[in-house]
């Protein structure tokens, strides 16, 4: 039983990495000091629903880690 709760807890870690590094950063780098903006209207709206699937993604793999994490706690 710990073996299995562990192997899907190092994938849930790894999920929860990949979905983080994936999102693009909400600030824009240097840009943001000057007032400009790197992103046009449209391709905000075109990758909204991207952002919003790699977001959800990214809750959903914590909550698992989280609640796995307390599973071996009480196992171990």
């Amino acid at each position: 039983m710990a073996t299995v709760v562990s192997i899907v807890l190092i994938i849930a870690a790894l999920f929860m990495i990949v979905t983080v590094l994936l999102q693009s950063s909400e600030e824009g780098g240097i840009s943001a000091i000057s007032g400009q903006s790197s992103n046009s209207y449209f391709s905000k709206s075109k990758a909204k629903t991207f952002e919003a699937k790699l977001a959800l993604g990214t809750k959903i793999a914590a909550v698992i880690f989280v609640v796995l994490s307390l599973v071996m706690l009480i196992i171990k």
